[in-house]
């Protein structure tokens, strides 16, 4: 159980976390020499085996706000001190907000400081905090009178946290492995270390993991949980991991950054679909105000769009999206807490949705019904229940579901989102371990679209064989990638709604044909193509002679040549396919004649100029290599 402190600057949370533990938090000079707490400090007392405890130290002061956030990062139950002669503070009232849009339901408050008050004044300051306190999870919380100078009630926190930290059951490892770092620094004789609190799922000596801001790969040399040498650590739980790799020195991670496991393909985003909160004392917000965001341990700057209106209301909560000035990791459900554009009023928080939302309809009502669908799901705590949400994402894209795309969002296996989709009714298709998904009415429609689109073609170009298949994907959804296109046509062509004809597609029992236009033509022009058959006429003489629009000419001897009637040996010269047979035999009787074939010899034969005869030998020859290829 990690315990973090909260409270008003000077109300005495560091000397009860060391009257509490025998640590003292402090570890740097400015704090000491100031007698005031910067950054996170933590403690871990010796407890009975099976029982682990730690706490995070925070600062209190308005100035190290951003300070106090990053340490409040995977805390699982808080110790709220106000000081019974102050009573509660702006920082209190702060802290108290920002620990609610964190969403920390589990905690104490210890009344600091009560050896310099009587009872009564004990008693108002405790009705205060009930006041603070009641329209929040943290309502009804134990409150412990405390001394850390005379030790009065120290004994009983200690007993109340030490015992719920034994019946406390760690929560289950959720997805792949997150750390949120929170300090890098150089070590000597292990090199690159870097702490922070694990916010999902495990880790072990030894393992691959991955730097998300720089993309590089690590192995974990050494570790350590609580403080303590260890051999694993897992979700909750305050790490510290020594790195090795090619590459990986100090400046390569910072405050703020991520390592995860290398199997979470991880992209730093910098648009992110949020769920947001605007607090009750916080003025109305606009559509595209700047803020400060505060995920993680990260501190950026961005704007906040609102998805479902122009303005905001105090208490109020919107789908709205994050526009950052730099790039995150996030995943679905990861807290937020937003500030004002100065950095010194806290306006609201909420949780990560999506952090890949489309740049085109962001506001489409099935969109929002999408985003109302994760929030609900994250609204019922971890782990998170996807059905729902999988079931908008299928009924929003008739292009199918990237899973991969939403495994990585909401840090959930591909495995468990394929069988969330088989379960709905859909369909799941596999490309080189990349899954996509498809509602039952996306692939109805779609098989509907793709045999009217052939159906279409026929009518159109009769004479084709069929559509080509990438064509096919083209005209019927170019949303759709075809690696996930080919294999949908596949099953049409498997269940004898189509027909496969090498590189084409075509309805069951359609046979290619001239249209009666383009036969009659032929009838015309075939008679003239075979009084030369070796030098036949080319397109712009059969147009002159016969009085006709040489792209009309083109056009049915193109169609001719697809029913294997013509061969097209050079640009707009065709050839008659017997013609073409005979050649193919002088070819090959010169061949065999001279043991190599002359380009002169062949020229003879037909009785055609030298280009001519060369233009026919290079068109056997780029047939040739096709054929064999």
């Amino acid at each position: 159980m990690i315990v973090g402190t909260a409270g008003h600057v000077d109300h005495g949370k560091t000397a009860l976390i060391e009257c509490l533990t025998g640590i003292d938090t402090d570890r740097l000079k400015e704090e000491k020499a100031r007698g005031l707490t910067i950054e996170a400090g933590f403690a871990y007392p010796e407890m009975a085996p099976g029982i682990e405890l730690g706490f995070v130290d925070v600062p209190g002061h308005e100035k190290f706000i951003h300070n106090m956030l990053a340490g409040s990062a995977g805390i699982d139950t808080v110790l709220l001190t106000v000081a019974a002669d102050d009573g509660v503070m702006p920082q209190t009232v702060e802290h108290v907000q920002i620990l609610t849009l964190l969403g920390l339901s589990r905690g104490r408050v210890a009344l600091t400081k009560c050896d310099l008050v009587d009872e009564t004044r004990r008693d108002a300051v405790k009705r205060e905090i009930a006041a603070l306190l009641a329209d929040t999870p943290l309502a009804g919380a134990t409150i412990h009178a405390v001394s850390s100078r005379t030790g009065e009630g120290i004994e009983a926190l200690r007993d109340a946290l030490w015992t719920q930290a034994a019946v406390q059951r760690a929560t289950p490892a959720r997805g792949a492995f997150r750390l949120a770092v929170d300090r890098v620094f150089s070590k000597a004789g292990a090199g690159l270390v870097v702490t922070g609190t694990a916010l999902a799922g495990e880790i072990a000596k030894g393992d691959e993991v991955r730097l998300v801001r720089s993309g590089r790969k690590a192995r974990v040399r050494g570790l350590r949980r609580q403080h303590r040498d260890s051999d694993t650590a897992r979700q909750g739980d305050r790490v510290s991991l020594n790195l090795a790799g090619s590459g990986v020195e100090r400046e390569a991670l910072s405050r703020g950054d991520w390592v995860v496991a290398d199997t979470l393909k991880a992209p730093l985003l910098k648009r992110i679909d949020i769920d947001l909160v605007l607090l009750d004392s916080a003025a109305a917000l606009k559509h595209w105000t700047p803020v400060h965001v505060h995920l993680g341990v990260a501190h950026l700057t961005g704007r906040v769009a609102l998805l479902e209106g122009q303005r905001l209301a105090p208490g109020e909560r919107m789908l709205g999206q994050l526009v950052l000035d730099g790039s995150v990791h996030a995943c679905l459900g990861d807290r937020f807490v937003i500030r004002d554009h100065g950095g010194h009023v806290t306006l609201g928080g909420g949780v990560v949705l999506d952090g890949d939302p489309p740049r085109r309809g962001q506001r489409a009502p099935k969109r929002l019904a999408w985003l109302a669908a994760l929030t609900e799901s994250v609204a019922s705590g971890p782990p998170y229940d996807l059905h729902h949400p999988l079931e908008a994402a299928l009924e929003l894209r008739s292009d199918g579901l990237d899973l991969d795309s939403m495994a990585r969002n909401a840090n959930a296996g591909q495995a468990t989102l394929i069988a969330l989709t088989e379960a709905l009714g859909g369909r799941v298709v596999t490309v080189q371990g990349q899954a996509r998904a498809f509602s039952p009415q996306a692939i109805e429609a779609l098989e509907t679209s793709i045999l009217e689109a052939v159906a279409a073609h026929h009518e159109r170009e009769p004479s084709m064989l069929g559509v080509e298949r990438e064509r096919l994907n083209r005209q019927v959804m170019p949303s759709l990638p075809s690696p996930f296109f080919r294999p949908l046509m596949q099953a049409l062509i498997a269940t004898g709604q189509l027909e496969g004809h090498g590189p084409f597609v075509a309805l069951p029992g359609h046979q290619a044909a001239l249209d009666a236009a383009d036969e009659v033509l032929w009838q015309r022009l075939e008679p003239l193509l075979a009084a030369n058959p070796f030098q036949p006429p080319r397109v712009r003489d059969l147009a002159a002679s016969e009085g006709l629009d040489e792209e009309r000419i083109r056009s049915a001897l193109t169609a001719c040549a697809r029913l294997g009637r013509l061969y097209q040996v050079r640009r707009d010269h065709f050839y008659l396919a017997k013609a073409v047979h005979q050649l193919a035999d002088i070819v090959q009787a010169l061949s065999d004649e001279h043991g190599t074939l002359r380009g002169a010899a062949f020229r003879d034969r037909i009785g055609t100029g030298r280009k001519l005869a060369i233009q026919i030998l290079e068109f056997f020859c780029c047939t040739s290599c096709r054929t064999s290829s």
